[in-house]
């Protein structure tokens, strides 16, 4: 692609102002002609170049004193030449313009002293292109990958200096950051730059003598728990910082935290709370009543959240055992929260690979997640983690990306053992008692039943044997984290999952499915000479049949209705989340930060 230069850009727009046709410069509109047409008035003139709708007013934004040229162009056309016209300006501001090069023309402009030249292409700032009248340059949003071409000669009565959203960040860059290069300089935008070295940059900034502001929010170190205490209490001639005044009490708070030694100005602390969530619906809604005993089916439920770092976090809050684990996890496999649990088999059974929810493929992306809690109309996690991240600038890359939280359900399914299976699926023939010999059952005391029932449950609950635990994705919602780079401020929102629903009926019937085979295996199947019975049955019946399943049908209809009216009513799933990174708050709070952290 060819070279968009500053100087063809620059000509093109004064080319716009139209400083030769009407209503400027001189024509026919000015002067009498032999036929006495009427001319135009000096004061219609103007009018035509500031009025919203007049089809002669240009675009002029690019400088104030564009519009100021077009009026002198109406009064005193005769003053208009080329080297007034460069002489004319002393702003200019050429945004996103594809500008790619700042070539000498740019010195015609010989009383220049506001230059804005902000997303651009430029990657390049040759200085002695830079006319040295400059108190204003402005580069904000282009490809400036270094600085050593703009300090060979910089402009000796700069003030402000913006080279936010550049690809600047090494040590020789902090370098040609000083008062040697920069005697007059006021205020510094390096903002969204790579900065790392925190301390390089501050060392080098110190020596500028009349520096009052500075933006560097949106580089990897701003992210460090010692930042901004540590800028402050190295810059004292600074005024305000990131679009925030310093005040006295701040200053004072964090004196001396440039002497504390070992202090870790390269780690960064992020405290990630999860809280209640709401709005999962009751697993055992869609459990059908003439479903065996057997299996016995646990459902629990965690939240899961991309890694902050590859290593595990720190500080629980809680009395508990950590909430949150940091590792490679498979998906196949049961989260971290327990870490006694094995993987899980490849494949179970056929009715888990039919289940497109159910996570059979191994994941090697870190991961986070809290404990697994059984469901309940408002589960509470209270998990609240510190995460320490040593690799600022791909923890810079993390919260532009966001995070990905997700709602997990981690089912189990438990069976008698080997030897109780037969007793567990055929009826209980206690259940039925004759009574006076005539063939009549009765069925036992409701009490007794359910006594027995209870009995049997503890006994056999100690000696279930447990499948290997299936995790399914129930949903996932994106939470930006932009701000924690931008602002620092922390991030506390209510995430919204919309509205879930029980397990599809397909996978309801296979689980069923599953649970039939294990007392298929026991009960048998039924003769032949019985089915052959219950067809006779029915073809004496007759259209009754027919009549029957149109009434079922019916039902149903009427239940989808229902189902429907219900899923509108149903609240939609909702997790409490809140994001934020450690800040110390003065010198003290940072020197018992350092001990402890040494002591443990």
């Amino acid at each position: 692609m060819s070279s968009n230069t500053l100087s063809a850009v620059l000509k093109k727009l004064i080319q716009r102002l139209c400083l030769e046709d009407f209503p400027c410069g001189y024509g026919s509109w000015r002067t009498t002609n032999s036929k006495g047409a009427e001319t135009e008035e000096t004061d219609a003139l103007l009018d035509m170049l500031s009025c919203s709708h007049s089809p002669w007013r240009v675009d002029a934004s690019w400088s104030p004193q564009a519009s100021a040229l077009r009026r002198i162009a109406v009064l005193t056309p005769e003053r208009l030449s080329t080297d007034f016209v460069y002489r004319y300006f002393s702003t200019l501001r050429v945004v996103d313009k594809e500008v790619s090069v700042i070539d000498d023309g740019l010195l015609r402009f010989s009383k220049l002293e506001e230059l804005v030249l902000s997303a651009n292409r430029i990657s390049q700032i040759p200085a002695e292109n830079l006319p040295s009248t400059l108190k204003i340059l402005e580069l904000c949003a282009n490809e400036v990958s270094a600085l050593s071409g703009l300090t060979r000669r910089p402009p000796p009565r700069l003030q402000y200096l913006g080279l936010g959203a550049n690809r600047l960040g090494s040590h020789d860059d902090a370098s040609h950051l000083t008062g040697r290069h920069w005697p007059q300089l006021v205020c510094l935008d390096l903002s969204d730059c790579e900065f790392q070295d925190q301390q390089a940059l501050l060392s080098a900034l110190s020596t500028l003598p009349c520096l009052r502001t500075l933006v560097l929010q949106g580089n990897p170190f701003t992210l460090a728990s010692c930042y901004p205490g540590l800028t402050v209490d190295s810059l004292p001639q600074l005024s305000c910082l990131d679009a925030v005044w310093i005040s006295s009490e701040e200053r004072r708070r964090h004196r001396g935290l440039t002497d504390v030694r070992d202090l870790k100005v390269e780690q960064a602390s992020a405290t990630v709370s999860v809280g209640r969530m709401r709005g999962i619906p009751d697993p055992m809604m869609g459990v059908d009543e003439n479903a065996p005993e057997f299996p016995v089916i646990t459902c629990r439920y965690h939240i899961s959240y991309d890694s902050f770092s590859q290593q595990a976090p720190v500080t629980p809050t809680s009395d508990s055992e950590p909430k949150f684990v940091t590792e490679n996890i498979s998906s196949d496999a049961d989260l971290p929260s327990n870490q006694n649990c094995a993987k899980e088999k490849e494949s179970s059974t056929q009715m888990d690979a039919d289940d497109p929810m159910v996570h059979t493929e191994e994941t090697h992306a870190s991961r986070c997640s809290t404990s697994k809690l059984p469901w309940a109309e408002c589960v509470d996690f209270s998990d609240t983690q510190t995460h320490a991240v040593g690799d600022l600038s791909r923890f810079k890359r993390f919260l532009k990306q966001g995070l990905h939280l997700r709602i997990e359900e981690e089912k189990v399914l438990s069976w008698p053992p080997p030897s109780e299976d037969v007793t567990a699926a055929k009826p209980n023939p206690a259940d039925k008692v004759k009574k006076g010999g005539k063939g009549k059952e009765t069925p036992n005391k409701a009490g007794s039943n359910k006594d027995k029932s209870k009995d049997k449950k503890k006994k056999s609950a100690q000696d279930l044997i447990h499948d290997a635990p299936v995790t399914r994705l129930l949903a996932s919602v994106h939470v930006p984290l932009l701000n924690l780079l931008k602002t620092g401020q922390t991030i506390d929102v209510l995430c919204e999952f919309g509205v879930l629903h029980t397990e599809s009926e397909s996978g309801a019937a296979l689980t069923y499915k599953k649970a039939s085979l294990h007392a298929e295996q026991d009960l048998g199947k039924k003769t032949k000479e019985d089915k052959n019975k219950d067809e006779k049955a029915a073809k004496q019946r007759g259209g009754s049949s027919t009549r029957q399943k149109n009434s079922a049908a019916s039902k149903g209809r009427g239940k989808g209705r229902k189902e429907s009216e219900t899923d509108d009513q149903q609240e939609p799933v909702t997790v409490e989340l809140r994001v934020e990174l450690v800040r110390w708050r003065s010198a003290s709070e940072a020197q018992h930060a350092l001990t402890s952290h040494q002591n443990s």
